[in-house]
């Protein structure tokens, strides 16, 4: 088993015995939506907040997962980010705290995804597409692009529920930014 793979098996078993919720998101995601893709890291949105931090501080050391340089217990309630290494491969995990009732609703709908003999829980295609178009660097685009290119039943009034949401906290029109891709990709 590759080792990305390998590492997101031990986390979603872990998480899953000590019953939390998550969904894993970023690159690793849109590698499941049928966008091939480099991607260095692993990004895993969790159930919880930072308030229950000490559950992933425990698995992470059961893991043998470092926290990167800086990573401190206030710097993860500040940021609801905590950021560990496999020292063995150099693998980085980011545990993102959910907060927004749009995680926690993203979280339910995550679709499962066998890998070897797990279960894992990944962001559906629209959930990381809004992700994706929130983030908005070239490489997230392109992610979009991708998505949209291979999944032809996409949740429009979801997906734009939300973009609409999300258009008003980033001061773009995330809707029509869509849109524009969509037509670029469609016709």
């Amino acid at each position: 088993m590759p080792v990305f793979e390998r590492l997101i098996v031990k986390i979603a078993k872990a998480l899953n015995r000590e019953k939390i919720s998550y969904m894993v998101i970023g690159g690793q995601a849109v590698i499941v939506h049928g966008a091939p893709r480099f991607t260095r890291d692993i990004d895993i949105t969790l159930g919880i907040d930072t308030d229950e931090a000490e559950r992933i501080y425990k698995i992470a050391r059961e893991l043998s997962l470092e926290p990167g340089k800086g990573v401190t217990k206030d710097f993860v309630k500040r940021n609801a980010l905590f950021s560990v290494e496999e020292q063995k491969t150099k693998v980085v995990v980011d545990f993102i705290f959910s907060f927004l009732p749009y995680e926690r609703q993203a979280i339910e709908r995550a679709v499962t995804i066998r890998l070897g003999k797990a279960e894992i829980r990944f962001a559906t295609a629209e959930d990381t597409i809004i992700h994706k178009l929130f983030a908005g660097r070239p490489l997230d685009i392109q992610d979009v692009k991708s998505i949209v290119n291979g999944n032809r039943k996409i949740d429009k009034k979801y997906l734009k529920k939300w973009l609409k949401d999300f258009s008003l906290h980033s001061g773009r029109d995330l809707v029509r930014e869509y849109e524009d891709i969509e037509k670029e990709i469609r016709g």
